[in-house]
């Protein structure tokens, strides 16, 4: 009983001998971001200029 297990066992273990991985290298790219800083500039015009514009209302 013992020889037929390793008898059923033994091809199992020879082929998963002849078993082989390939890993390939993971490429890591740059990443290009574009900002739309308009949001910003808008901003800051209304602060500079919303003195202008309020002394324009109140006249």
């Amino acid at each position: 009983m013992n020889s037929r297990a390793v008898l059923t066992a033994l091809p199992v273990l020879v082929l998963s001998a002849c078993v082989s991985v390939k890993t390939e290298p993971i490429e890591v790219k740059p990443i290009h971001i574009t900002v739309d800083v308009n949001v910003k500039i808008d901003k800051a015009l209304n602060d500079f200029f919303g003195d202008l514009d309020r002394k324009a209302a109140n006249p």
